[in-house]
């Protein structure tokens, strides 16, 4: 088995110490067509907000633009791409997501690599595959770009994936990161044990995308036995769905949370006060009390809000709001301002809508 192409030194810096990777929307006119004047402004909040990456192609992205009806896969990684070279910095980690079936998937990663990405998110979601079949599809799109795993919740088709899965999973050479997103402690516990026993714990960066435990995972210490002997690891940084609104607080906060990690006490308890905090922004924006139906229109909404976006119109005419949500997301944006870009954004958005 070859191995891919290492990460740039500068994306493997910014990735391994820990950075902020916004999950990249879907700008949509009401006619549910890409409206790239709104994507573009999008890329350019999340790069000067401070995010450390973007991902694009991945769930907050809608899976619906690999539709053959919509053929939106390469413009919208197309698009992402052109906005990172002409604005972003060389350590800016270009994540793209892929998904389907081998085939698909590798080309996927082509694309993804011609167009200048670091490294790809691999879906968990492939219909009647077992872990071997799993593992197989990684190993062999891990020939192409490096590889991020990624542990999708249940609620919206992730399959149960144990640790020995995981220990398989980061004994893959190309495998740089994992991006752990059960919504489940004793799973996500069970992927850091796995990450910890493959022996290759230094070399795959630990990425929270639990959006409903965000402060919990930055603060935990997971002491865990490897191959090595005991040892002890962390979450260094967070590919969200959360984070693709309050980027530039959401920075701020995993900058705390390093702080923190370092023996700060003071950042310490300033992330523990904000820990409740952001679940109930997660709770408005994330819309769990209805299985996570208004999950992508709620993101949607908050930049809707803030007037990056137009509408929360998704691929899926059957995917939007549920009732009360907007008011709920309104809400928490009132309530917590420390944890939303609305300033930032009112002083930003005509040069980034241009």
């Amino acid at each position: 088995m070859s191995a891919a192409p290492p990460l740039r030194p500068e994306a493997a810096t910014t990735l391994s110490r820990g950075a902020v990777i916004p999950a990249h929307p879907l700008a949509l006119t009401s006619a549910r067509t890409l409206d790239e004047r709104r994507q573009r402004a999008l890329t350019r909040y999340y790069i000067d907000a401070g995010a450390g990456g973007i991902a694009v192609g991945v769930h907050t992205t809608q899976f619906e633009i690999r539709d053959p009806r919509h053929g939106l896969f390469e413009p919208v990684l197309a698009l992402a791409a052109e906005e990172l070279d002409g604005r972003a910095g060389t350590h800016v980690v270009r994540v793209a997501g892929v998904a389907g079936d081998t085939a698909q998937a590798v080309a996927e990663a082509e694309l993804a690599r011609s167009l200048g990405y670091d490294a790809v998110l691999i879906s968990p979601r492939l219909p009647g595959a077992d872990d071997a079949k799993l593992l197989d599809r990684a190993r062999a799109v891990g020939e192409v770009l490096p590889l991020i795993g990624f542990y999708l919740q249940e609620a919206i088709g992730g399959p149960v994936l144990g640790r020995s899965f995981w220990r398989a999973f980061a004994q893959i050479p190309s495998v740089v990161a994992v991006k752990s997103a059960p919504f489940d402690r004793y799973r996500t516990l069970e992927l850091v044990r796995g990450v910890a026993e493959s022996g290759r714990a230094d070399a795959v960066a630990l990425y929270t995308g639990n959006d409903d435990a965000i402060v919990a995972d930055l603060l935990a210490e997971f002491h865990v036995d490897s191959p090595e002997g005991p040892r002890t690891l962390r979450f260094v940084g967070g590919l969200l769905g959360q984070w693709a609104v309050g980027t530039r607080a959401a920075v701020r906060m995993l900058e705390c949370a390093h702080r923190a990690a370092a023996g700060d006490i003071e950042a310490y308890r300033r992330l523990g006060a904000a820990a409740a905090d952001m679940v109930d922004v997660n709770q408005a924006v994330f819309d769990p009390g209805n299985d996570f139906h208004g999950v992508i229109a709620g993101v949607h909404e908050v930049l809707r809000q803030q007037g990056l976006l137009a509408g929360v119109w998704c691929l899926d005419p059957a995917e939007g709001l549920s009732p009360g949500q907007a008011e709920e997301i309104e809400r928490v944006r009132q309530r917590y301002p420390h944890l939303h870009d609305d300033t930032f954004i009112a002083q930003h958005r005509d040069e980034w809508l241009r």
